[in-house]
């Protein structure tokens, strides 16, 4: 008869990026952006400039268009467990469209890493790496990146402390 432990949770991160406009911030804004151009707009239409009213309503619908997109690609989660037997990490873009990883933990590490675009984050096994936290702060990748390196040594206390018990 076998007695498996239940598997140790040593981290469970979900990262996303941050948005600090809110949905009634953003009404806020593009009712302040609308009635602005509008009235700028009216201006230059009772002077018989009349195009350039749609120009100041073409500005409005690209500022909300832009918008939307921000909001959109702030969707993407990235969600990342260390257990005793696995590093699963899975990806969710805005589009629905799951990507997903499961690295061996033992030899995981999290690694700044000097690119052409910056500083990222990467999280190592072997030769296999995973590039997490594009959306996130320099600042922020170095705090998980810490994170993960106290998890990592939480869960390298806990497995010899589980042999010396099992040996």
């Amino acid at each position: 008869m076998s007695h498996e432990l239940p598997e140790t949770l040593y981290l469970d991160a979900v990262l996303h990026p941050h948005r600090s406009l809110p949905p009634k911030g953003f009404l806020a804004v593009m009712l302040g952006v609308g009635a602005v151009s509008f009235c700028a707009g009216l201006a230059f239409l009772l002077m018989g400039a009349w195009p350039v009213f749609g120009f100041f309503g073409l500005d409005v619908a690209l500022i909300y268009w832009a918008f939307r997109m921000n909001y959109r690609a702030g969707r993407m989660i990235e969600h990342v467990r260390l257990t005793d037997q696995v590093l699963d990490i899975r990806r969710v873009h805005p589009s629905g469209k799951v990507e997903s990883w499961q690295l061996e933990p033992t030899w995981a590490q999290a690694r700044m890493v000097t690119t052409a675009r910056g500083r990222s984050l990467r999280l190592r096994s072997r030769e296999r790496w995973v590039e997490l936290g594009r959306f996130m702060t320099e600042d922020e990748r170095e705090s998980f990146a810490t994170a993960f390196a106290a998890a990592q040594h939480r869960r390298r206390d806990g497995m010899v402390a589980a042999a010396k018990l099992g040996g």
